[in-house]
């Protein structure tokens, strides 16, 4: 059986029928499940993430507007925006590398053996150092723009 999370996101993801692009209602998705408002942002904040394949862009008021957008585009699109995206962090977690070379991997950018060096290089292991984080986000975006140039 799926939990709630699980369930809440497969709901918001078959909305992505037609269009790159839905607007949701924070509120009214919470009523619908019967939770609060945080799981809703719980969801959308990990679910739907730029790493995922997904900006948010939230409005204050009404109801809690959301509209959930795919990244769509290619490898010149992509990569700079993503480049963008983690130079605006100030360290990268593991996790989150992951997922960003997962995403690329699925879309091409990336084949399967690139994936799995990335995933070595930025590894704990490879980086057992006190500031393991904020060097994985330099390794990463320099290894985005090795991407882009090529």
């Amino acid at each position: 059986m799926a939990n709630i999370s699980d369930t809440i996101e497969e709901f918001i993801k078959s909305f992505f029928g037609e269009g790159d692009s839905i607007q949701l209602s924070r509120n009214d998705l919470a009523h619908y499940f019967g939770v609060s408002p945080s799981q809703i942002n719980y969801v959308l904040t990990t679910r739907f993430s730029v790493d995922k394949g997904y900006v948010i862009d939230s409005k204050r008021g009404g109801g809690g507007c959301i509209t959930v957008a795919k990244i769509v585009g290619t490898k010149d699109d992509l990569l700079p925006e993503l480049l963008k995206q983690i130079d605006e962090m100030d360290s990268l977690t593991y996790n989150r590398a992951v997922g960003v070379t997962d995403r690329l991997s699925r879309d091409g950018i990336l084949t399967d053996g690139e994936s799995a060096i990335i995933k070595s290089a930025l590894s704990d292991r490879a980086l057992a150092a006190p500031m393991a984080e904020k060097l994985r986000k330099n390794v990463f975006k320099e290894i985005l723009i090795g991407l882009i140039r090529r």
